[in-house]
């Protein structure tokens, strides 16, 4: 309501509104007030020109145009109001197929749109008049339907974006439906451009219903609108011009005021107007456990593929265990973020998540159910014991929802809880997560709150219900450093109070080394290596992870010799080399490194892991 109230306080936007609320009041009672003087006919006074008493002259019965032009413009614009409205539901329904009707039904649906989009929108007005018949009924079918495919085009292209957002894959994750999910997170954040181009579609529909009434196909005697006068005395312009004249100006005057008033809201609001079975697995590439009895997340050679093929994850294993803090390091493109999503099945099609097992809790999140076992069952553990935090809380939140209908939905959704309930809930949730003033912000929106804070409510959001394992894919990300270690302590905390088991995704490898009781380091697609935090510094022998130690500047760094880098770049996924994917940056590759895949064995996988003291030269950054 404010974004409104700013637009009608704009010169534009003030002025466009007037005229528009002009429109319609005109629409609503003129035909109250001077249809016996429209429908008056006076055989004395035909075809006369402009008078004292008839201000725009007569028609060819000694009708009043003036006053006809007045009460035409409640047909005028009420049918025009109903082609638009045929147009928006339309085209609402075809372009929201995709997101409802799946991968199948969502082809073809774009396939109708893309064909009715490649003809003109007046050959497809053209041809549904002729289709639903000459008159007022056709007409506003004709106009609506003609109008539906370029509405469905742009809400296909505003669904297809708001589906990518982070809060829309944690919708999912939670078991929300896709009619639910289409009704209550898409269709609220795409509300405002489709409401812009709806009314500036108002004035191009009006346009449009005239010209059908002026050829013939509109209106029809008795009735009358603005095409339909404006033909009627088209053939007298040259001797009587202002019964020609008077209602082609009003539908000048009144499909500008849709589109001045259109095309304000939409400045105000910023608004652009238009499973396999795996047999070849490797037994040494599977890190050893020495008990598997309070494991949280198993992964046994996870693979992730896309269609090329690519493979940017490629046979990653390890196990969490209960109160366990895991970090996950690596370059950008390693596949940490990849692994997370695939755990937290989050991978959509044509993407392929494989793996010799990937289990939560003991229950399988891959491949068939037991017997006795749902799907609802799976939606139900992920939603209640699983909780993800994702990189950036300013897009995983749905920005027309208050932060506390965000958290408790979970609750009402999984737990059953009542409004109430569930909000209470959220609010001890808030508190938990050390946000002040809880009861206050959980009626707040998420640009309300600062970075800090909206992580910390996304994390409050994951605690809604008993989570056994929190998945934070980079949680710190474009946070400072006093804000950073506020997150980090919140996570560790978690993990004493509740002994919630933990995997802290990061590109920064001191990060991890803080609270993190495990390191995973991922480098194309696979785990290197595999250590305890405590022996990262001294004890890491893989000459990637030597690598990301050494380019983290400290005290002892010297301020007049350049930065440790990593030489060269990370591989391509698509392009995967032959041999260690390590091997054409590593200062110690050998013919063997080149040509055969280093496998995990003893938490390292490289032919060639290298002691302490032979990583001097990282550090002075030699090469």
């Amino acid at each position: 309501m404010r974004r409104w109230m700013a637009v009608l306080r704009t010169p534009v936007g003030a002025g466009a509104g007037l005229l528009l609320l002009g429109v319609l009041l005109l629409a609503v009672f003129a035909p109250v007030l001077w249809s016996h003087q429209a429908n008056a006919i006076d055989t004395d006074h035909l075809l006369q020109g402009s008078s004292a008493d008839h201000w725009l002259g007569t028609d060819n019965l000694g009708r009043d145009i003036f006053y006809r032009v007045l009460v035409a413009s409640r047909t005028s614009i009420l049918l025009a109001l109903l082609a638009t409205s045929i147009a928006v539901v339309t085209g609402l329904a075809l372009g929201s197929a995709p997101a409802i009707l799946g991968k199948r039904g969502g082809r073809a649906a774009t396939a109708v749109v893309n064909i009715a989009v490649a003809f003109p929108g007046l050959l497809l007005a053209l041809f549904f008049a002729v289709v639903f018949g000459v008159g007022a009924k056709g007409a506003v079918l004709a106009i609506g339907f003609a109008g539906a495919p370029s509405f469905a085009r742009l809400t296909q292209t505003l669904v297809a974006g708001v589906a990518e957002r982070d809060f829309i894959a944690a919708a999912r994750i939670a078991g929300v439906g896709r009619f639910r999910m289409l009704v209550r997170h898409i269709l609220p954040n795409i509300a405002e451009p489709l409401v812009v181009n709806a009314t500036i579609g108002a004035g191009g529909t009006l346009l449009a219903f005239a010209g059908l009434s002026f050829i013939g196909l509109g209106v029809q005697p008795p009735a009358y609108d603005w095409g339909r006068m404006l033909g009627e005395s088209l053939s007298g312009i040259y001797v009587h011009p202002a019964a020609a004249l008077a209602p082609g100006v009003a539908v000048v005057i009144a499909g500008l005021a849709f589109n001045l008033f259109g095309e304000a809201v939409a400045k105000g609001f910023g608004v652009q107007v238009p499973r396999t079975r795996w047999t070849d697995r490797t037994p040494e590439a599977t890190p050893a456990r020495d008990d598997d009895s309070d494991a949280v997340l198993v992964v046994e050679d996870l693979h992730v593929t896309f269609p090329g093929p690519v493979t940017p994850v490629r046979g990653v294993s390890f196990t969490i265990h209960k109160g366990e803090i895991v970090g996950v390091v690596g370059e950008s493109g390693s596949g940490k973020s990849l692994t997370a999503l695939a755990v937290a099945q989050l991978i959509e099609p044509p993407g392929q998540v494989r793996a010799a097992e990937l289990s939560f809790l003991g229950a399988p999140l891959l491949g068939r159910l037991p017997v006795r076992s749902t799907a609802a069952v799976r939606r139900r553990l992920l939603g209640t014991s699983f909780a993800m935090v994702f990189q950036d809380p300013m897009t995983s939140f749905n920005p027309t929802k208050r932060i506390g209908v965000q958290l408790a939905e979970g609750a009402r959704e999984h737990q059953g809880l009542t409004r109430r309930a569930a909000m209470d809930r959220a609010i001890d949730r808030l508190r938990a997560v050390r946000v002040p003033a809880a009861e206050r912000r959980a009626r707040q929106y998420p640009h309300e709150f600062s970075g800090g804070m909206r992580q910390r409510a996304m994390i409050g959001m994951g605690l809604m219900g008993a989570p056994a394992l929190i998945v934070a894919d980079e949680p710190t990300t474009a946070l400072d450093v006093t804000v950073q270690r506020q997150v980090l302590r919140l996570l560790e905390t978690i993990r004493t109070e509740d002994d919630v088991a933990v995997l802290l995704i990061s590109h920064d490898i001191s990060v991890v080394a803080q609270i993190c009781d495990r390191v995973l380091v991922m480098y194309a697609g696979r785990i290197v290596e595999d250590l305890p935090s405590t022996e990262l510094a001294t004890g890491a022998r893989h000459p990637y992870t030597r690598a990301l130690l050494a380019a983290v500047p400290d005290l002892d760094t010297a301020l007049d010799e350049p930065l440790a880098v990593i030489p060269g770049r990370p591989v391509d996924p698509a392009r995967m080399p032959e041999g260690c994917a390590f091997a054409a940056r590593c200062a110690f590759a050998s013919d063997r490194c080149r040509v055969e895949d280093p496998v995990l064995i003893d938490q390292v996988a490289c032919w060639h892991p290298q002691a302490q003291a032979e990583y001097s030269s990282f550090r002075t950054g030699q090469r």
